[in-house]
């Protein structure tokens, strides 16, 4: 299926989903290309933002997570928003490794090419393209309210488990047609 068939493009400001429900409840599928294909895993954190004066989004991702590993090298991707009825399915991409197993083959989802040529899924409702402008790494010291040391201090428990924050700029926003929405 062609993309544009599929979705309609509008402004990082046309967003109309709670910031919260999309990255606290929805959880966006954070999708990279690769020479192979592509590789996609589960956000369990993260939000919109303005970054260097342009619409952003940052994750949190342990430095283990090979999705960080294919961010860092392709500095382009993707996050998908689904409607509760896929949940099942897009979940299973945060219950495998893409360095460990074909995933992307296993799971019941359709990836479709966006016009800039980065990977999405054909079931989203939202897809946010993305280029990689800055990944930082957590430092407990930096943290001021009880649960956030915690939350950190939890994560350093086991080799390979230090949080990095990764920024990317909105290049794109795509809403899937029939439910196009604007302002």
């Amino acid at each position: 299926m062609v993309f544009e068939q599929l979705f309609t493009q509008i402004a990082p400001e046309q967003i109309q989903d709670d910031v919260f429900t999309l990255f606290g409840k929805v959880f966006p599928v954070v999708t990279v290309r690769t020479v192979d294909g592509c590789n996609a895993m589960v956000a369990s954190g993260g939000g919109l933002a303005v970054h260097f004066r342009k619409p952003a989004t940052w994750l949190i991702f342990p430095t283990n997570r090979y999705t960080l590993e294919l961010i860092k090298k392709e500095q382009n991707y993707t996050l998908s928003f689904f409607d509760d009825s896929y949940r099942e399915r897009f979940m299973f991409l945060g219950s495998k490794s893409g360095r460990d197993s074909d995933k992307m083959k296993e799971v019941k989802l359709a990836t479709v090419e966006t016009p800039l040529g980065n990977m999405a899924f054909e079931e989203a409702r939202l897809v946010v393209e993305c280029k990689l402008t800055q990944i930082t790494t957590a430092n407990t010291e930096d943290f001021y309210s009880a649960e956030a040391k915690a939350y950190l201090t939890e994560a350093y428990t086991e080799p390979g488990e230090i949080r990095q924050y990764v920024f990317g700029e909105i290049t794109s926003v795509w809403t899937e047609k029939e439910k196009c929405r604007t302002k």
